[in-house]
């Protein structure tokens, strides 16, 4: 996707099929406001131009020329994994949020000899107004938390709530969260409720004053 209004098509090819827009945020790698903004557009809503003016302004990642490729991806996974390499010493459970965080995470695991789990955020099933915070889980397909420690995949930061959200869920299990990765981190945190974190890329706006 080259320009918003491909995105905005995008959104609303994925409000078509159903997709909440937590959902789509989470397809288009953009927050839950842009997201909204964008499913508004694509319906045809000439009434939020003038919000996105006092909105703060988004950052779309999209990293797909990673995510298509398998042999990239391991590329990408190898590289996060040697960020994580240096926290921990008793770690033996990788930990990816869904969905895009879950194949990063498999090919992470996969280079620090770790289990598999993965996280599907509240976000996901997010329309309007507040998330529900319990509405996250972790799939029973794949390991269990169990008073492990562990580290934390994602694709990217966008606000940090979703990254929140899964060291809590983490910690309500009785897990200790070592450290986060993600491709990119579009706040350029280095710590999340005391957990590290890292990331391939960071973006830091520059706003220029006329």
């Amino acid at each position: 996707m080259k320009n918003v209004d491909d995105l905005i098509d995008s959104a609303a090819e994925l409000a078509e099929h159903g997709l909440s827009k937590g959902e789509i945020a989470d397809e288009l790698n953009v927050s839950r406001e842009t997201a909204s903004w964008l499913v508004e557009r694509g319906g045809g809503n000439d009434t939020v131009e003038a919000d996105i003016s006092t909105s703060t302004a988004d950052i779309h990642v999209d990293w797909s020329a990673l995510g298509r490729d398998s042999t990239r991806l391991q590329y990408a996974a190898s590289a996060m994994a040697d960020l994580l390499a240096k926290e921990g010493e008793e770690v033996d459970l990788t930990v990816g949020i869904e969905k895009a965080g879950a194949p990063l995470a498999t090919a992470v695991a996969n280079q620090l000899d770790t289990d598999l789990g993965t996280y599907a955020p509240a976000k996901h099933q997010w329309e309007e107004g507040d998330i529900d915070e319990q509405g996250g889980g972790f799939s029973r397909n794949f390991a269990a938390i169990r008073n492990r420690d562990c580290y934390v995949v994602d694709d990217i930061i966008t606000s940090g709530t979703t990254m929140r959200e899964s060291i809590n869920a983490i910690r309500e299990q009785g897990g200790e969260p070592v450290a986060c990765v993600v491709l990119v981190d579009k706040r350029g945190y280095d710590e999340i409720d005391d957990v590290p974190v890292y990331s391939l890329v960071d973006v830091v706006r520059v706003d220029r004053e006329e």
